[in-house]
């Protein structure tokens, strides 16, 4: 007597008990799974499992299961698989994987046909494929839609540096955002995420608003520009807009609290990180101010930011402490994780400038959110279609998952 190996494969409309009642019939003759999976799409069932058993019991086990498979109506398919098949397909298992997502307001066939021609073209494997957004919606002028894909792949890449820059050139292309991260123990461990704040976590810069209401809104506009480009230093152009400021009374800093534009998705994401456990960190080139406004607002952990000094009710144009710049925050980030003892890979930084790229290349997950080119081309990962909380979906959360979580 031999062991035997078969495959089957199971397609048809999906009803309960379909799996129970195959897996009976392998209880029966007392076979082994090897290997099981399923998937569910709009109802329709497939259903793959592969078992070993005795050649004197393969027959009968075939012969109940299409009788089973006739009852339910579903078809089936049989596949034996050789001893050297299934050793070549134990040792794929500790190959390289990679978790691929995609999302969008919106994902098109095309969209898809080009990143899965990468992924083959790299020499990789598909093995699984889920959606992880709700329904997508038909009426396409419902407010702040969004589309989010995974692809699980396994293998190594022939290039990997091609296949990323092939993909951030698709995602500008084709106007989407493309995510290619290893698939270790991290990936589902981050316990610790600091964020930028202006133009991250708000839709505005900060200091913008405050030389408007000083009446010098061009002069600061132009310098900050210059400043997230890159085209002038941070700390010297962060010197000369605080500078302008003089004067301006420091009650306009409440009013301007009060109305801050949030960012889209921010408060999905700050429940949702703050339900499963993350500490939570603004480290801005901005002012404590307002990081203090947003850390009440949303129960975040740790702010630090620049000082604007007062006198008489009045800014005064200077500064108190030393300025929090990129090469700052960066050291900031890596204090926080030493105080709250997580290690630099189960961190996520998220921010817009050049002055976050020190931080975001530090972090174990770096993601340009709504970046400048020159920021994009640096960091690991980039969002610019969709709100904030596509973080989340970096994260591998389901949408499915979060709406059942009625505290959310």
């Amino acid at each position: 007597m031999k062991d035997e190996i078969i495959l089957i494969g199971i397609a048809g409309d999906d009803r309960p008990g379909v799996t129970s009642s195959l897996a009976e019939i392998l209880a029966r003759y007392d076979a082994t799974i090897l290997d099981i999976g399923q998937a569910d799409i709009h109802q329709t069932l497939s259903l793959g499992i592969m078992f070993k058993t005795s050649d004197e019991n393969s027959g009968d086990i075939m012969k109940d299961l299409l009788f089973r498979a006739y009852e339910l109506d579903i078809a089936i398919k049989f596949k034996p698989i050789s001893r050297e098949e299934y050793t070549e397909w134990v040792k794929k298992q500790g190959k390289n994987r990679y978790i691929i997502t995609i999302m969008g307001r919106k994902l098109s066939a095309q969209q898809i046909a080009k990143v899965t021609k990468i992924i083959t073209n790299q020499g990789l494997n598909i093995d699984g494929i889920q959606r992880l957004t709700g329904r997508i919606p038909l009426d396409e002028n419902e407010q702040s839609p969004k589309a989010c894909v995974e692809f699980s792949v396994r293998g190594t890449p022939v290039n990997k540096e091609e296949m990323q820059s092939e993909f951030v050139n698709l995602s500008t292309s084709l106007g989407m955002d493309i995510s290619f991260q290893e698939d270790n123990m991290y990936r589902r461990m981050r316990r610790l995420i600091c964020f930028d704040m202006d133009s991250t976590l708000i839709e505005t810069e900060v200091i913008d608003e405050l030389a408007e209401r000083a009446g010098v809104g061009a002069q600061v506009r132009g310098i900050t520009e210059a400043a997230m480009k890159g085209e002038i230093d941070f700390t010297e152009s962060f010197k000369r807009r605080v500078a302008l400021l003089k004067g301006l009374d420091a009650s306009v800093m409440h009013e301007i609290a009060e109305n801050l534009p949030i960012t889209e998705g921010v408060d999905r994401l700050m429940r949702v990180l703050k339900t499963v456990g993350f500490k939570i960190a603004i480290l801005s080139g901005g002012f404590t101010y307002f990081g203090n406004f947003l850390k009440q607002k949303y129960g975040i952990d740790y702010v630090y930011a620049n000082e604007l000094e007062i006198k008489d009710e009045k800014l005064t144009g200077n500064y108190l402490g030393d300025i929090v710049d990129g090469k700052r925050k960066a050291e900031l980030f890596r204090l926080i994780a030493q105080v709250e003892n997580v290690d630099i890979a189960q961190t996520i930084a998220v921010g817009d400038g050049v002055n976050d790229l020190p931080m975001l290349n530090v972090a174990g997950l770096g993601i340009a959110f709504h970046a400048k080119p020159k920021v994009k081309e640096s960091a690991q990962q980039s969002i610019s279609t969709i709100g904030i909380d596509g973080v989340l979906y970096f994260l591998g959360f389901k949408d499915s998952y979060l709406e059942d979580k009625k505290n959310y």
